[in-house]
């Protein structure tokens, strides 16, 4: 047996998707002390926020950066495609409604502020409302799956040309151009990066390069996905992923706690809102579009770096819904503290409004996509 083939036999194992969560859960708050954003050391949803603030598509000042971790994850994924003769082209399953999937994943995600891995996360870090994020997710899963015993898919993707595969790797390469060079270019204008805030704490850049590349790398050889875990335990009472999950949530656990970076409570958690209602069906609402996808936000990284366009629509829906979302005032506001005295924040009537036709849009899409059958 080769080199190759006894790696994807232990990647593919127990202990392979056993390592791959226990290194997310140690890296994670690592990367939170080298001084990415409290309980976000890592996020899909507020580091795609961030990218799309840096290009302009959103002008909230406080959360604008190009993130590295979502640039390596990317090619580090691609890397292992390459490795392991896994980098496949291919695109044609649905791409408008993964599109709009996409963006209103990021509108549940940015009502509770976070995706599924910064929910656990956040637990990890003492935020209990981390809690009711996932009860939320699992919530929407649980209705994805009702879709997928009665026959929901959005159809087969098709082989494609080779370019087709390397355009959102490129388009990752480009980005890391502009957060090296960081061009400006008209007076005024993008490329933006935040002065304050959570825009403004960053890990160093070869670090958060650096954590990107391993993660995205053993992320693509294990599958991991925090979505696909949910899905395998309601749907078919498979554990093997969720064990994945699970050690990501331990390991981080206990390196918050060596680091001083545990606080537990409801409230005044950091970039956080108590209001459960919302965090719950934002949740709701993200677990939703990301199981009728088929996969988490990362996971859907990593099957870009494989060569997969139909995740990056996905992905692209995300960065282009959060520049929507924050444009007309959808996303949560944190809860506030001001001489003791707490306001609890959430998203306000338009944020709550689309959630609502998010919701609607998924279970129409969920009822009505069907797998087309073959006349006999």
């Amino acid at each position: 047996m080769s080199i190759s083939e006894r790696l994807t036999r232990f990647f593919a194992s127990r202990w392979g998707i056993l390592l791959v969560g226990a290194v997310i859960g140690l890296l994670a708050p690592l990367l939170q002390k080298a001084g990415n954003p409290p309980n976000m050391g890592i996020c899909m949803a507020c580091f795609e926020r961030d990218i799309a603030g840096a290009l302009g598509l959103h002008r909230a000042a406080t959360v604008q950066y190009i993130r590295p971790e979502i640039i390596a994850f990317v090619l580090g994924a691609l890397i292992a495609a390459l490795v392991f003769r896994e980098f496949k082209p291919r695109a044609g399953s649905a791409p408008l409604v993964r599109f709009f999937l996409g963006m209103f994943a990021m509108i549940g995600a940015l009502a509770f502020l976070g995706c599924p891995w910064r929910a656990l996360l956040r637990l990890a870090g003492g935020d209990l409302n981390g809690l009711v994020g996932i009860a939320g997710l699992v919530s929407g899963i649980a209705i994805g799956i009702l879709f997928l015993k009665q026959g929901y898919s959005l159809g087969p993707s098709r082989p494609a040309p080779a370019p087709v595969g390397w355009i959102m790797p490129a388009l990752m390469l480009v980005l890391l151009l502009f957060l090296l060079l960081r061009p400006q270019f008209a007076k005024d204008g993008p490329i933006f990066f935040s002065k304050e805030g959570p825009g403004s704490q960053h890990a160093p850049i070869l670090i958060s390069l650096a954590v990107g590349l391993v993660i995205g790398f053993l992320a693509q050889r294990t599958r991991f996905c925090t979505i696909g875990a949910w899905r395998d335990l309601l749907l078919m009472r498979h554990t093997h992923l969720l064990t994945g999950v699970g050690a990501l949530f331990v390991v981080a656990l206990f390196t918050n706690l060596a680091l001083g970076q545990f606080k537990l409570g409801f409230t005044a958690q950091p970039v956080a809102h108590s209001n459960h209602l919302a965090n719950f069906l934002g949740m709701a609402l993200a677990g939703l579009a990301f199981l009728l996808a088929g996969g988490c936000p990362g996971r859907q990284l990593f099957l870009t770096g494989e060569g997969d366009s139909d995740a990056g629509l996905f992905v692209l829906g995300m960065i282009f819904g959060a520049g929507f979302a924050h444009n007309f005032a959808l996303v949560g506001v944190p809860d506030t503290l001001t001489r003791g005295a707490l306001t609890v924040g959430g998203p306000g009537p338009y944020g709550q409004a689309a959630i609502l036709i998010g919701l609607v849009f998924c279970i129409a899409l969920g009822s009505t996509m069907r797998e087309q059958q073959k006349p006999s």
